[in-house]
């Protein structure tokens, strides 16, 4: 019995606390109402194509909408084959055919939201993976009507992280606050990268751990990913995302 309430504090101090301080911080932004009043432009975060002759994929992230937004962001990846004039855009919604292609400008605000760079590989490197990236989208399992789960997934971040784990070259990761980037499918799921410097284990998507040079040491509940990373020294805050220990030059404190 005293076992179960410790676990019960752990679970309190770890995980509920700064997701419910992240909540009340995000009730108090100003957002907009609803999908209809939310701006959905394009941010110009992403340099023009048609300038920047060089392959790149890119991976992208933005707070998402009403208050979901207070514990994670949505998640797509960017393309651009070498000498092409646009962007090829891929992310997953909940509604029709999850999968889509160019639904929105590539670099656009969600609900608002400016988005921000998780991962970009660039030149020679880049193309060469494109087809590898395109090959994962397409074998993607969860791209029928009706294949997607707001919690704990399949989702948006499911999917980029289907990707990502697809092709391990593009040495990404989600940030913490990608809620559903762990789901996996089945009671228990093991899976590890393809030379074992990080596994993973998840139970439904509802609970789960993860340890490695990439993901450092995480706990996973309800969605929500609680760690440290210690080759990139930083916090995984529920809610909050990254807190950096040691901020490198172009990479700000505490970003998710």
């Amino acid at each position: 019995m005293r076992f179960f309430k410790r676990a019960i504090a752990v679970l309190i101090v770890i995980f509920v606390l700064p997701a419910a301080a992240s909540a009340s911080w995000w009730a108090i932004q100003d957002r907009p109402a609803s999908w209809r009043e939310a701006d959905w432009s394009a941010s110009g975060v992403l340099p023009d194509a048609a300038t920047n002759a060089d392959a790149a994929i890119y991976i992208l992230a933005a707070r998402t909408g009403g208050m979901k937004g207070a514990l994670s962001v949505h998640s797509w990846i960017v393309t651009k084959k070498a000498g092409a004039s646009g962007y090829e855009r891929y992310d997953k919604v909940g509604w029709g055919l999850p999968v889509r292609r160019n639904a929105y400008p590539a670099d656009a605000r969600w609900y608002s939201n400016t988005p921000f760079v998780v991962a970009l590989v660039r030149g020679g490197e880049a193309e060469r993976l494109i087809p590898k990236v395109e090959a994962a989208i397409a074998v993607y399992p969860f791209s029928n009507r009706g294949d997607y789960g707001l919690w704990p997934g399949p989702n948006s971040n499911s999917f980029t992280a289907h990707v990502l784990r697809s092709v391990p070259e593009l040495d990404a990761e989600l940030p913490p606050t990608a809620v559903g980037r762990d789901y996996r499918p089945g009671i228990i799921a093991f899976d590890h990268s393809p030379d074992w410097s990080d596994i993973h284990v998840s139970l439904g998507g509802l609970a789960g751990f993860a340890a490695g040079l990439h993901t450092g040491i995480e706990l996973q509940f309800l969605g929500l990913v609680a760690g440290i990373d210690l080759l990139r020294p930083a916090l995984k805050i529920p809610g909050f995302g990254r807190l950096e220990l040691w901020s490198p030059a172009g990479r700000a404190a505490g970003s998710v």
